[in-house]
C-alpha cells in the first residue's frame, strides 16, 4: 500500500458512530499481538513524535506517498485511523520493539469492497530497524490477524518495481506477483510502474506449514 489511504482533507469528513452491538471485536479496539522481536498494538496520539522521526526520512519515504510532514499531522492521522477502525473500514497497528513501547513503524489494512474478504495492506518501518528481523516478525503477526481474525480471503499489495527491499519482503512472506501496473504510482512528479502482489488464505495456510517445519 504505497499510496497512503489517508489525506488531510479526510479530517473534515464525519465518520458515523458505530454501535458496539453486532460489530467485530477489533472495531472496539485492536488487541496487542506479541512476537519474538516485536509487539503490535493500537496507535496512540502520543506515538506521533516517534512516527514522525521514523517515517519521514528519505530512505523510508522514497517509495511511499508523502507521510504527514509534522508531528501534528501524524496526530491527525492517528485520530483518523481510530475513527476508521471503529467504522470497520481500516486498521493500523503500531510496531513496537519487544520490551519497549515506542512506535517504530506501522502495518495497515484497508478493505477493498464492502467487507474485508478482499483487502490491501501496507507497511513502513524506520530504517534503523531494517535487517533486524523485526519486520518479518511483525508481518507474520499481522497476517495471522488478518486471515484468522478479520476473515481476509485475498490480500493485495502494490510495490514499485524499483523498490527492491519491499519486493523482497513480500516474496519472503509468500506473496505472488500477479502482474505489473504500468505508471500507476506518482512519486515526486515521476510516474512509476508497480507490481501487484497477492496472498490468499490458502497460500497462508501452506506457508505456515512450511514455517512450522511440517513440510520438508
Amino acid at each position: 500500500m504505497e499510496r497512503m489511504p489517508y489525506t488531510f482533507e479526510m479530517d473534515a469528513v464525519s465518520v458515523p458512530q458505530v454501535e458496539p452491538a453486532g460489530t467485530s471485536a477489533w472495531q472496539n479496539g485492536l488487541p496487542v499481538l506479541v512476537g519474538a522481536r516485536v509487539a503490535l498494538r493500537e496507535l496512540r496520539v502520543s506515538d506521533a513524535a516517534s512516527l514522525f522521526a521514523m517515517l519521514t526520512t528519505e530512505e523510508v519515504r522514497r517509495f511511499i506517498s508523502p507521510p504527514p510532514s509534522t508531528v501534528e499531522g501524524f496526530e491527525r492521522f492517528i485520530q483518523w485511523t481510530l475513527r476508521q477502525r471503529a467504522a470497520g473500514k481500516y486498521i493500523c497497528f503500531a510496531v513496537t520493539p519487544a520490551g519497549e513501547d515506542v512506535a517504530i513503524g506501522i502495518i495497515q489494512f484497508r478493505q477493498l469492497h464492502d467487507t474485508f474478504e478482499a483487502a490491501e495492506w501496507g507497511f513502513a518501518i524506520g530504517s534503523p530497524y531494517w535487517g533486524t528481523g523485526m519486520f518479518q516478525d511483525a508481518a507474520k503477526l499481522a497476517l495471522d490477524f488478518a486471515f484468522d481474525t478479520m476473515g481476509v480471503h485475498r490480500l493485495e499489495a502494490r510495490a514499485a518495481l524499483r523498490n527492491g527491499r519491499g519486493t523482497g519482503a513480500l516474496r519472503k512472506l509468500g506473496a505472488v506477483q500477479e502482474g505489473v501496473l504500468r505508471k500507476s504510482f506518482t512519486k515526486d512528479g515521476e510516474q512509476l510502474d508497480q507490481a501487484l502482489w497477492s496472498i490468499l488464505a490458502s497460500d497462508r495456510k501452506a506457508t505456515k506449514l512450511v514455517w512450522s517445519g511440517r513440510i520438508h
